[in-house]
């Protein structure tokens, strides 16, 4: 993160010559976020006081629309070096948001081995292994010496995306297996790499999910993953930071789906059309599915008129019983996110949750009889009892459905973070509502209760 003792120092200099000086000094993250940072007329102009070398690494780390933004105000050939030199991965993330005249273009002004790469990742399906590898990675020839494959990786493998594990492959480019650099440097030359290199694999498969090939490096501690296509032949690698980049954009799809967000693309510091259009849908269509809950509280507006306290308590249903819900839901989702369980602990998680809600629903029924105590008067205050125990059932409630909804969800192959909080919210009003005015509306014309 650029700190604001550097950002202060860059912002301040008017002389284009030591701006220039300053920017090819940071680091090519900090250089990004700087010039990400400046008006929309002044990053052209900032962007073209790096060196070659800074401005490689630099557009790398500029947000897709800056990169975009660039790419129509720099001169053509500047725009093919820098996409030439972009890693594989990193061009075809950056092409998916280019229209397509310009991916054309681009694709043409690529070298041949680029643009093999490029066509290569492009041509699997978003959000898999294929789509976020690389092809960038060290191969050996199985039948190599230690000394004869540490000459190969000097001469041939300096631009690799990473060297830390060598990858053998058999003459049909079959992955056999893998030697880490640590095994090459402390091994004597003349030794085969077959000795030391270890046939027991971990390897993801082009159509594998990128939520899962996140899973399999965090679990084993990789600091890469090979990729291999349906024969088995190796075709790229998944690297560290392309695990840190998926990590990202699931826990934020998952926190904006709890939130009722629709798509990614939301930020902070988007436009305000952006924000519109990923939470407006999301909002007209909650306030549609509230009708239900106000179709619950409609055929009772006599009984509220009645009974005036009911006007201050309801909003407490809607407010804690939402509550509860979305603490359970989110407990829920991150565990099945992290993998930390399936829809098999389904019944497991539920009587947990189910004896916490039991303690949570007691505590939260009583401060409802005490509350509805205070704000009723003396011939209303039987509604007290009414009001906690249907918060203590709609906590239970509450819990229950933030356990199975997200449960089943997944036994369905979908996506648990579907169920957003407002959504849960919703539906816990209705149910809350409607059970609560009942019994209400029960009691005064069983009892002759009312007002």
């Amino acid at each position: 993160m650029l700190t604001q003792d550097a950002r202060s120092s860059v912002i301040d200099i008017a002389d284009l010559n030591q701006l220039k000086i300053e920017l090819n000094r940071l680091q090519p993250v900090d250089a990004g976020e700087f010039i990400t940072q400046l008006p929309q007329q002044q990053r052209a102009i900032s962007f073209r006081l790096l060196n070659k070398r800074q401005a490689i690494h630099v557009f790398e780390y500029l947000p897709g629309e800056v990169q975009q933004e660039l790419i129509t105000s720099l001169h053509d050939v500047q725009v093919a070096q820098i996409v030439e030199a972009m890693s594989p991965d990193e061009r075809a993330e950056l092409f998916d948001e280019l229209p397509a005249g310009v991916v054309k273009w681009l694709l043409q002004e690529l070298s041949a081995e680029e643009r093999q790469a490029t066509v290569t990742i492009l041509g699997y399906p978003e959000g898999t292994a294929g789509r976020v590898m690389t092809t960038e990675y060290v191969q050996l020839q199985e039948g190599l010496t230690v000394g004869e494959a540490l000459k190969k990786i000097r001469s041939q493998d300096e631009d690799k995306e990473t060297i830390y594990y060598a990858y053998v492959t058999n003459d049909q480019r079959k992955l056999v297996s893998v030697v880490s650099l640590r095994q090459l440097l402390f091994t004597i030359p003349s030794t085969n790499i077959r000795e030391i290199a270890s046939s027991r694999l971990i390897k993801a498969r082009t159509e594998t999910p990128q939520e899962e090939v996140a899973k399999i490096m965090q679990r084993y501690d990789l600091l890469a993953l090979p990729v291999v296509d349906r024969e088995d032949r190796l075709v790229g690698i998944v690297t560290i930071d392309d695990v840190m980049d998926i990590l990202e954009e699931e826990a934020t799809e998952d926190i904006q789906k709890l939130a009722g967000v629709s798509g990614g693309e939301d930020s902070a510091l988007s436009s305000p059309l952006v924000t519109i259009r990923q939470r407006l849908p999301w909002l007209l269509a909650i306030m549609f599915l509230y009708i239900g809950a106000s179709s619950a509280i409609a055929p009772f507006q006599s009984t509220i008129s009645m009974v005036p306290v009911l006007a201050v308590i309801m909003p407490l249903f809607s407010n804690t019983g939402g509550t509860v819900g979305i603490q359970a839901l989110t407990v829920t989702i991150r565990g099945l996110g992290v993998g930390e369980v399936t829809p098999q602990d389904t019944l497991k998680i539920l009587r947990k949750e189910l004896t916490a809600g039991l303690g949570t629903a007691l505590a939260l029924g009583l401060t409802m009889v005490i509350l509805s105590l205070i704000w009723a008067s003396p011939q209303e205050r039987w509604v007290s009892l009414v009001a906690g125990s249907v918060m203590a059932v709609n906590s239970l409630i509450a819990v229950s459905l933030g356990t199975l909804l997200p449960m089943g969800l997944q036994r369905l192959k979908l996506d648990p973070a579907l169920m957003s909080g407002p959504l849960v919210t919703t539906v816990l009003d209705a149910i809350g509502f409607m059970i609560f005015l009942s019994l209400i509306s029960t009691a005064i014309h069983v009892f002759h209760l009312q007002h």
